[in-house]
């Protein structure tokens, strides 16, 4: 059994290698040592990321697909999430999340233990499924209120969009301007290649 962690952020502004201390520890308190990590960044909404794409072509059966929360894997739509679903089961991989507690087990039952294994992935799939079905409708609820309150804002005149970064805004400059590449600059100012994109076309309108 190899164990294979996966860390998804947002976004490059956040950190996918926060909850790589936490994953280790957690396997190693399992008796269990992180054979390999899988880190990118990208939405929770895309079903299109190379890490753990990737991933899934190295698994073996019994492996363990290790992830801080099962949100880090189930915010896609439902459709993505099934063909997702459906693959990790094909290979026989057992997802434990450290926020499911019934997953668990997984690092702990013993080979040839037929019965336990098949109450596990009953038990268990129920759990990820519920767990995946919450995570999505969280992240929808949160979309549909902030949709609601922008357009609120804008009705009453307030809404002003996100404030400019004028600290980032300079850096990401000043890369460009020392001929660095989108994602190069994107990875120095710690912003997202979406962002050095705009603040370049904003410097190519003024000059």
């Amino acid at each position: 059994m190899f164990i294979r962690s996966y860390l998804r952020a947002s976004t490059i502004e956040q950190d996918a290698n926060r909850a790589n201390d936490a994953l280790e520890q957690f396997a190693a308190d399992h008796g269990q040592v992180v054979a390999s990590t899988y880190t990118e960044n990208a939405s929770g909404t895309e079903a299109n990321r190379p890490e753990l794409l990737r991933l899934l072509k190295d698994a073996r059966k019994g492996d363990v697909l290790l992830v801080e929360s099962i949100d880090r894997l189930s915010r896609m739509e439902d459709s993505d999430w099934r063909m997702l679903k459906t693959t990790i089961d094909s290979k026989g991989l057992r997802i434990v999340a450290l926020d499911l507690p019934t997953s668990h087990l997984a690092l702990r039952v013993t080979q040839g233990d037929e019965f336990t294994s098949r109450m596990l992935g009953a038990i268990n799939n129920m759990m990820i499924e519920m767990m995946a079905a919450i995570a999505r409708k969280d992240y929808q609820q949160r979309r549909e209120r902030q949709a609601q309150g922008i357009a609120k804002a804008k009705s009453s005149g307030a809404y002003k969009g996100r404030p400019i970064d004028s600290d980032l805004h300079k850096r990401v400059r000043e890369l460009l301007a020392a001929n660095l590449g989108i994602r190069a600059t994107a990875r120095h100012a710690g912003c997202s290649t979406t962002t050095v994109l705009k603040i370049r076309d904003q410097v190519q309108q003024l000059s």
